[in-house]
């Protein structure tokens, strides 16, 4: 199956944070239901996701709250 690509950056965003947050104590877990052609919630989830994952990244961020 080929992916789009918007996929194709959503899987690459998921990668990342999971990387770093191996580095980064616990805090919590949840997760939301999105229907998948819902390009718009997809698309300002991955900005948010990449604002986020530069701050986590980092060295000064010890917690993530």
């Amino acid at each position: 199956m080929r992916l789009s690509g918007l996929q194709k950056d959503v899987l690459s965003l998921y990668r990342k944070c999971l990387r770093e947050s191996r580095k980064k104590p616990v805090v919590r877990v949840f997760s939301i239901n999105i229907d998948k052609r819902d390009f718009a919630v997809i698309e300002f989830l991955l900005r948010k996701g990449h604002r986020q994952l530069e701050m986590y990244s980092a060295p000064g961020i010890k917690d993530i709250r």
